[in-house]
């Protein structure tokens, strides 16, 4: 099954790694957001946190539902698990793709997400990462 992907980060439209991994790769692109979550980071990048005791119940992310062309699925999906340095089954993952709702203006649905691994959550918890204030990532304003 072709899950759609949630991105939060460097991935959404108008961000640096659009361009070079998602534009001209999807069939849809809507607005969406998680609840249950939060974003933390150490400086430049985003880690989206969905783990109870580090979120807020009421807390969203904003993002947008990216809807992979199914021709381009296999690879463009490889291609940002590259990007995240996202190996399944390594415990040493900053990032772990898991699935998780997703809700769009119309609907919930199941996508692909990106969230903190196990190292970076270790980092988190020992306040070497500091939570990014509001519901919206911008590099221009991290």
């Amino acid at each position: 099954m072709q899950l759609p992907l949630f991105v939060y980060g460097t991935l959404k439209p108008g961000e640096s790694n659009y361009a070079g991994f998602l534009e001209g790769q999807t069939s849809a692109e809507h607005p969406a957001r998680i609840s249950g979550a939060e974003l933390y980071t150490e400086g430049m990048y985003p880690y989206l946190v969905v783990t109870p005791g580090l979120v807020r119940p009421a807390a969203q992310v904003y993002g947008m539902l990216m809807t992979l062309r199914p021709e381009v699925y296999v690879t463009a999906l490889a291609r940002v698990d590259g990007l995240e340095d996202y190996i399944a089954g390594n415990p040493n993952n900053w990032y772990e793709r898991i699935k998780h709702p997703v809700q769009t203006d119309n609907s919930k649905v199941t996508a692909w997400i990106y969230v903190a691994g196990p190292s970076t959550l270790a980092a988190i918890r020992a306040g070497r990462f500091r939570k990014i204030p509001g519901e919206v990532w911008s590099q221009q304003v991290s």
